[in-house]
């Protein structure tokens, strides 16, 4: 029994002998303990958690080399490989974890939407739910600050930049004509329906080194990766009629929607300011085919067609049986991107997009023949290096083929072209120095076959965040854009137009509102100017033009601290001025308001179960030109008022019922005047205001949904 005794004493004297004591203590950045932070030996049972003094010790009998692992809720994991019997006393701070839900962001100039966004200002819910949207993404995006209220355009001016100067991409890949036709004073839409996309960024300034040809803006509009069932959408409304369906099969799905509009019926019921000889008609259609391969890549095919034609006489002080304006227009657009992930954190972004857009339009007996066939190809590589440091690069291709023929009335005939083809490469870096501190770095190179020109854009941003809830940013870019077409045509002996921006963001938010604001100083230098009423042939074009815009916008959003009530207000102070074009001097741009505001609020009422909803928009003032008076841009209009309602009715949950109203108390809003050619025999030029071609604008729409679940409904599209 002694002898048993003592061989056990023996054995536990050497296991004893042989376990490796491994310690060490555990802080952050700030050397505060870590307590609870969990401690092992990577591929065995050895391990222990750290104390309140954030002390760690624990015993192993493993040799040699061993993986010691440090692990603690929002900070990175620390990893160790060393010999366990130096494994001892270790002090070890951890980082806090940068991809951390309430890690910094770097937001400069730009609004999110979608699920996948770590601040969300807009939804995609709010694109078809406000009231003076109209289920337009552009109508949207114009209740946000940085923009303008041009109500007779349509488009997107922002912070004090031409329509022209925001550019448009679908899935990473541009749009190069994004608007449908319409006649003067007549405002546009969007040409693609929300009825696909799943998300959207608009930065109304200071964005990526990915994206240029862009002097104010870039809007990304990202569609479905892949739909949740398979559905049928109908819609029955008082401009048309509209279908959408999807199908799901494996790792395929396909979605389709298409409408038809026919403004006869409307225009019957409520007569507008136009003599329409034939009332404007359109067919459109969009589709999406997405396919997920088994290494998760995903390839997606998204194509659209549109087909508009109208012919109109308006009303014009210098012509006395007004001025008659005929379209037919037809747009193909297509894309297609590819998206893979590699081995070592590699990750490939690839597409193409092709549009063909041609347009017969007739004025008076002239006719004009415009065709643009343009091209995007693009080829980008991202890895990331480790959380703190990520890394993208690549390379693309523009090609635009632009063509007019112009037939007067005498069949006299000019012909006008160019080829537009860009190359462009891009580098950025995505920089966290901690969870309170970022950087985004890049470089932008591109050379114009056209122009004969090389162009260097630098772009960096810097994020800080300050407190929990709140932190501030800033940013710095130059922007570099061709000319437009309208100068191209005529004229290819140009410089790049340019443009300088810097911003400076504050952002706070909690749970249910956010609230931002942003200062901003744009200077513009290159700009094209040209003599004459209009640009033409015979005009004389330099790049001696320049100008500035500066400013400041607020937004505050507030989401359900209102029982059933989601609102948001939105202020843009602009102050702006140019020389270009044909202007004799520096001035206030005729699209430019000083001051723009927006205010949408809606309200659930679950015993009407309805949706109610109202915008409210005020522009101030905008410059005209007043012959009567000395000066250029030497009037302005009254200010801008506009009030909008809707009401979304729930027949069932797959039956919806919508009501919307623009303009509803009929505010006589003028965007400026026409003055006669010639004056009286006073001296005097008459005027002539232009205003609305109808003091509102009414919409009914049914709306029905039809899925195996039977929940799914259009609220999403209204």
């Amino acid at each position: 029994m002694k002898r048993i005794l003592f061989f056990l004493l023996t054995v536990s004297q050497i296991s004893l002998f042989a376990q490796t004591t491994i310690s060490g203590k555990v802080t952050d950045s700030k050397n505060l303990a870590i307590e609870g932070a969990n401690v092992y030996l990577d591929g065995t049972y050895d391990g222990s958690s750290t104390n309140e003094k954030g002390e760690f010790s624990f015993s192993t009998s493993e040799k040699g080399n061993q993986t010691i692992v440090i692990s603690y809720i929002s900070f990175e994991t620390f990893i160790k490989t060393a010999n366990v019997t130096s494994l001892k006393d270790l002090k070890v701070k951890l980082r806090e974890d940068v991809n951390s839900l309430d890690a910094v962001t770097i937001n400069a100039g730009t609004f999110e939407a979608g699920e996948k966004a770590k601040v969300t200002v807009l939804k995609p819910l709010d694109i078809v739910t406000t009231a003076s949207a109209l289920g337009d993404v552009m109508g949207a995006l114009q209740t946000l600050p940085g923009t303008s209220t041009v109500d007779e355009d349509g488009r997107l001016f922002v912070r004090g930049g031409e329509a022209e100067e925001t550019q448009i991409f679908i899935d990473g890949m541009r749009v190069f004509t994004p608007y449908a036709p319409a006649a003067r004073n007549i405002p546009t839409r969007g040409r693609f329906s929300p009825f696909l996309f799943k998300g959207i960024s608009f930065s109304t300034g200071g964005y990526s080194a990915e994206y240029g040809q862009a002097l104010s803006s870039v809007l990304q509009l990202n569609t479905i990766d892949e739909p949740l069932e398979e559905k049928t959408d109908i819609s029955f409304m008082t401009l048309g009629l509209g279908v959408g369906n999807t199908q799901i099969w494996g790792k395929n799905s396909f979605s389709i929607n298409a409408s038809y509009i026919n403004l006869a019926p409307y225009q019957a019921a409520f007569p507008d300011r136009n003599t329409w000889t034939k009332p404007v008609q359109s067919l459109s259609g969009e589709m999406v085919y997405r396919h997920k391969f088994e290494n998760e890549s995903l390839l997606k095919l998204y194509g659209a067609f549109s087909y508009t034609s109208f012919d109109l006489i308006q009303e014009d002080i210098n012509f006395e049986n007004g001025f008659q304006f005929g379209l037919r227009n037809r747009n193909l657009y297509f894309n297609a991107s590819y998206k893979n992930k590699f081995e070592n954190n590699w990750r490939l972004e690839t597409g193409l997009s092709f549009t063909n857009d041609y347009s017969d339009i007739n004025i008076f007996d002239d006719t004009v023949l415009d065709n643009e066939n343009s091209m995007h190809v693009k080829v980008k590589l991202r890895k990331r290096f480790s959380n703190r440091f990520k890394l993208s690069f690549g390379a693309e291709y523009f090609i635009t083929n632009f063509n007019e023929d112009y037939i007067s009335n005498t069949n006299d005939f000019y012909e006008f072209d160019f080829d537009n083809n860009i190359f462009a490469s891009f580098v950025e870096t995505d920089i966290f120095f901690s969870k309170s501190l970022a950087a985004k770095v890049g470089l932008r190179l591109e050379n114009s076959e056209l122009l004969n020109e090389f162009t260097v854009s630098p772009r960096i941003s810097i994020a800080h965040k300050i407190s929990k809830n709140s932190q501030v940013s800033l940013a710095y870019g130059q922007f570099y854009q061709n000319p437009k077409n309208d100068y191209l045509k005529f004229n290819q002996n140009f410089k790049a137009e340019n443009t300088s921006h810097v911003i400076a963001n504050y952002q706070a938010t909690k749970q249910g509102q956010i609230f931002r604001i942003e200062a901003y100083l744009k200077n513009y230098d290159n700009l094209v100017k040209f003599d004459g009423n209009t640009p033409a042939f015979s005009s004389n074009y330099n790049n001696n033009g320049n100008g500035y815009a500066k400013g400041f916008d607020i937004f505050w959003r507030q989401n359900r601290k209102i029982k059933n009530t989601d609102y948001w207000v939105s202020y843009s102070y602009l102050d702006t001025e140019r020389d270009y074009r044909n202007y004799p001097t520096a001035a206030t741009p005729s699209f430019a308001s000083k001051h723009n505001i927006s205010l949408v609020a809606k309200h659930w009422v679950e015993s009407w179960k309805s949706q109610l909803g109202f915008t409210y928009n005020f522009a101030s003032g905008r410059n005209y030109t007043n012959p009567n008076e000395v000066g250029f841009l030497n009037n302005k209009t009254k200010n801008y008022n506009s009030l909008s309602v809707n009401w979304a009715y729930l027949i069932d949950q797959q039956k919806i019922l919508y009501f919307s109203v623009n303009n509803v108390l009929g505010t006589q809003n003028v965007f400026g005047y026409n003055y006669k050619n010639t004056p009286e025999p006073n001296g005097n030029f008459n005027r002539q205001a232009i205003i609305p071609n109808a003091d509102r604008f009414f919409f009914i729409g049914f709306f029905w949904t039809i899925s195996n679940n039977k929940n799914t409904n259009q609220l999403d599209n209204l």
